[in-house]
């Protein structure tokens, strides 16, 4: 076989080939692996931050956090609003609770929020706040779900299995008590979903969070549906 100068050049481009593609199958699995290794680091400072907690003589069982969509847990984020710093700013449709932090950003926390009908709509002042707080179904709620509700009618005391979980915030409005609350679960998969009576919930390990973050006389906003997702950037 004669050896041309084209038979060379083609030779010439062919033969790199195997290194070039090696090259790119190596730069990939390198991706993959620091994707791999980030998503890895995620999970386990969540597990930390939802691990189990001992508050007083009380233990908080650990969230299994891979049973959670993971924009439900806390974080960070960039928030636009004219809202001063401290605010509570809740947007029910997306399921998330902002407190408003400096330099245009904001605390988020994935939360449960009430069925359709039962929302609560407005502004509202935390004045009460409240550790291990007891609980009462209201009159309404008793008239709708008698058999769920009317065993509690007297009352329920504090603890893991009373339905306010860990802390509460009392929402008032012109010093009245909305009989609204936001407050801990007993219920960790209802987080992200519509399921209450009209409070707002989140994760034990959350509100325990929220609640040494907001003192007395906080602001509380929620959103309407026209207003929903437009402050996260």
């Amino acid at each position: 076989m004669r050896i041309t100068p084209r038979v060379l050049l083609r030779t010439a481009l062919i033969a790199p080939m195997p290194l070039i593609f090696g090259a790119c199958s190596s730069i990939s699995q390198t991706v993959a692996d620091s994707a791999h290794a980030a998503e890895s680091d995620a999970k386990s400072g969540y597990a930390k931050i939802y691990g189990k907690v001992i508050d007083n003589d009380t233990i908080i069982p650990a969230v299994d956090v891979s049973k959670i969509d993971e924009r439900y847990l806390r974080q960070i984020v960039g928030y636009k609003t004219d809202e001063p710093v401290g605010t509570i700013i809740v947007d029910p449709h997306a399921r998330f609770l902002y407190l408003v932090m400096e330099g245009g950003k904001a605390m988020r926390y994935g939360v449960g929020v009430a069925k359709a009908g039962l929302e609560f709509q407005g502004e509202a002042d935390i004045l009460r706040k409240a550790a291990w707080p007891g609980w009462t179904p209201t009159p309404n709620m008793i008239k709708r779900e008698p058999e769920r509700y009317g065993p509690y009618a007297g009352g329920l005391s504090g603890g893991l299995h009373n339905p306010l979980g860990a802390r509460a915030l009392y929402l008032y409005r012109d010093g009245k008590d909305t009989l609204y609350r936001i407050h801990g679960t007993n219920e960790p998969w209802s987080i992200g979903k519509p399921v209450s009576s009209g409070c707002i919930r989140l994760l034990n390990q959350d509100i325990l969070d929220l609640y040494k973050r907001v003192p007395k006389g906080a602001r509380i906003v929620v959103l309407d549906e026209s207003q929903s997702g437009k402050g996260e950037i």
